[in-house]
């Protein structure tokens, strides 16, 4: 099936960043997209995207120079992880999963994916994206990932986050937001809507990828800074510099504004990090201790 006549393809020629990672670099969220002829996507999938396959992800890696992959199960592809195991195994060791289950699953399956790399599931509570579920739904699912130490990615806009912070203070398991939760950036980082969320992750269980200026910018496309979003994410390093993990989000899913360069994201990094320790902290140490302990 063609990808939604809408859909942005990924940069195709990303520049080498200027800003060079430290040894041990993770890129702590990306995706795989198909190849749809060996991996088909979910029939109950709310887009259809082009292919961004392991090879491409592999490749990019390289290019802006990390060594490792934190990819996360998209929902393109639904409950099915065939594309995300399969990129784990061949990668190995320099990639971690996450995946995408449903409250069905058992302890062989969720085994089996452990020994390829997978290291938690992701709870996806945006409503143009996925149906979410009632909550029981979502605690079955932690009792059974829980004995295998996994975590939870949560995937959450703005205005839904107060409605779900009842369920994320309950969670016996360490939990990590995707892009500081979709913070809505025109009301600015002292807002009281991202203090409310800053003062969250004071508890340890709380982890927060700063990650996706290109997701959450009201500057239009093609911004080469985002620097409306920059202090966000800088506040968050700042605050919480052992919590805190960075992530390209290629192939950048559902962009409709601009298709940004991977390598400039990368270039942005020491305006959030502003010292060698809390990149290193940013890059290396924090998903390396969540992932490969």
């Amino acid at each position: 099936m063609p990808m939604d006549a809408d859909w942005m393809v990924w940069h195709q020629n990303p520049r080498k960043p200027r800003y060079q990672p430290p040894a041990g670099a993770v890129d702590a969220h990306c995706h795989i997209f198909g190849p749809e002829d060996q991996f088909p996507y979910a029939p109950e999938r709310k887009y259809t995207p082009c292919t961004g396959s392991k090879e491409d992800l592999f490749a990019l890696r390289d290019q802006l120079g990390f060594s490792r992959n934190v990819i996360v199960q998209a929902s393109c592809h639904g409950r099915n992880n065939d594309a995300l195991i399969d990129g784990l195994r061949t990668a190995g060791d320099l990639a971690r999963g996450i995946a995408v289950v449903d409250d069905s699953i058992t302890d062989e399956e969720l085994s089996l994916m452990n020994s390829a790399g997978v290291r938690g599931v992701r709870f996806n509570f945006v409503r143009r994206l996925v149906d979410p579920k009632p909550r029981d739904y979502y605690e079955r699912i932690i009792d059974k990932i829980a004995p295998l130490g996994w975590h939870i990615i949560v995937y959450i806009e703005a205005d839904d986050f107060t409605e779900q912070l009842p369920f994320l203070n309950s969670v016996p398991v360490t939990v990590v937001f995707d892009h500081m939760a979709r913070p809505d950036v025109s009301k600015g980082p002292d807002h009281a809507d991202f203090n409310r969320f800053v003062d969250l992750m004071a508890d340890e269980k709380f982890w927060s990828k700063v990650s996706c200026p290109e997701r959450l910018t009201r500057q239009g496309g093609n911004h080469q800074n985002y620097a409306d979003v920059i202090p966000f994410m800088k506040r968050l390093v700042d605050t919480y510099p052992d919590r805190v993990l960075w992530g390209t989000d290629w192939p950048h899913p559902n962009m409709k504004s601009h298709m940004p360069d991977d390598g400039q994201l990368v270039e942005l990094i020491p305006l959030i990090a502003d010292t060698e320790a809390k990149q290193q902290a940013l890059l290396v140490d924090n998903p390396m201790r969540l992932y490969w302990p």
